[in-house]
């Protein structure tokens, strides 16, 4: 009988707890305008509740019940977006230059504290989501758990690994021979890779071989995009060369980075094959040059950057014309300065004055990143059932691009990670 009571007893404790254990932490984000990503009419003096993670509800004030005891964010005058999201980052950048110099000797776990101080400060930008485009021995996926454990603060993390190249290409990882690729390819997927990245071209960080030109064999090319797509990632590729992007292009690649000297019939072929565009346009834009004075980069280096320049903006123009699916990406530091703003939000602000319309140039760095990784169910709109990843600013970005520049409230996944006004401060 003392037996079973006292089981009675736990087993009421437990009953007890397990109700205020799984309740998840509500929050109410009152008075803001919402703006429908998908082109619809804005939702003015909205809520947007919030349950743990994700967003419960999004209506207009007076249709949306806040439970007791929700934390209230007062938000008049603000206008919110989903987080911004950027496709190509390197928190472990290294670029030629006295800055990159300094970093050679690096351990690991040097360069994964640094990383995970870059992705903080990219949190704090707004960027909520990034793909990490090459990171060396596995760096990337330790920074990824252990965001993922709440360990540090950071954005969500896609990765493609390490840069996979052909001996003496514009990259990390260097092997040779298709059955090389297809085990680089492997290596990356073991490690937690969702993508794939290759270098089918040179880049503007060497110092031999011309960005131009296509290095790798068919046999290679095809082969490790056959693996890739076997193990269920996705292969994005540098390039800025057209004959590289017609050989990668006959064999499915899903992704170029950059597409410095792309032309017309290329990009046609793209669209027709719905292949990404990731134009990194601020690395060869004149917002730059603050950045590379910086860091230090040598007269070899300025001299590429400017070499593709005048070409790489005549491709994004055409580009949007011809619709090309574009996502946005950088290979500056998401929150790096850039022509007075961060880069991320230079970024956007290029793709208008390139002929996309504002909206379009916020989707491209929310849904239409969010669509690229397959992740459009969780992340890029604030919606229902959406993780919540959202933004304020000052104004309304679909009228003025930059109006991104007035990033003052930054939540992920519920968690308010920036509040410049102090808006979820309770007031007396």
């Amino acid at each position: 009988m003392r037996t079973a009571s006292r089981c009675l007893a736990a087993a009421a404790i437990l009953l007890l707890a397990v109700p205020a254990a799984a309740q998840a932490p509500v929050t109410a984000l009152v008075g803001a305008t919402v703006i429908d990503i998908d082109g619809g009419a804005p939702i003015a003096d909205a809520t947007v509740l919030i349950e743990g993670e994700t967003i419960a509800t999004v209506g207009p004030r007076g249709s949306v019940a806040i439970p007791a005891g929700a934390r209230v964010v007062p938000m008049p005058g603000k206008w919110l977006i989903p987080g911004l999201m950027n496709m190509h980052v390197h928190f472990g950048l290294k670029l030629p230059g006295a800055a990159g110099d300094a970093l050679l000797k690096e351990t690991d776990g040097e360069q994964t504290l640094r990383m995970a101080g870059n992705a903080w400060k990219a949190l704090q930008a707004g960027v909520t989501t990034v793909r990490l485009v090459h990171t060396e021995n596995g760096n990337d996926f330790a920074l990824k758990r252990a965001i993922a454990r709440g360990e540090v603060k950071g954005p969500r993390i896609e990765s493609a690994g390490e840069l996979i190249v052909p001996t003496g290409g514009h990259g990390f990882r260097e092997v040779d021979g298709p059955y090389g690729f297809a085990q680089a390819a492997r290596e990356q997927f073991k490690r937690g890779a969702s993508w794939i990245k290759i270098a089918i071209s040179g880049g503007i960080s060497d110092t031999h071989g011309a960005i131009g030109a296509a290095p790798m064999t068919d046999d290679e090319i095809r082969t490790l995009i056959e693996v890739a797509h076997r193990n269920g990632m996705k292969v994005t590729a540098h390039n800025g060369s057209v004959t590289a992007a017609e050989q990668a292009l006959k064999y499915g690649v899903d992704c170029f980075e950059h597409g410095y000297f792309l032309d017309e019939k290329t990009l046609r072929r793209m669209k027709a094959q719905n292949v990404w565009l990731v134009p990194t346009m601020v690395v060869s834009q004149p917002g730059a040059h603050e950045f590379y004075r910086r860091i230090g980069s040598p007269d070899w280096y300025l001299k590429r950057v400017e070499l593709v320049g005048r070409d790489h903006w005549a491709m994004l123009q055409n580009a949007i014309r011809l619709g090309v699916d574009i996502a946005l990406g950088t290979d500056q530091f998401p929150h790096e300065p850039n022509d007075g703003t961060t880069a991320t939000v230079a970024e956007a602000e290029l793709y208008v004055k390139a002929g996309m319309t504002p909206l379009k140039a916020l989707q491209a760095g929310t849904i239409q990143t969010a669509r690229m990784l397959g992740l459009d169910a969780k992340v890029g709109r604030i919606a229902a059932g959406q993780y919540a990843d959202i933004l304020a600013l000052d104004a309304d970005p679909t009228r003025d691009i930059k109006a991104l520049r007035t990033i003052g409230f930054v939540m992920k996944g519920g968690d308010i990670v920036r509040d410049d006004d102090n808006l979820a401060v309770p007031r007396a």
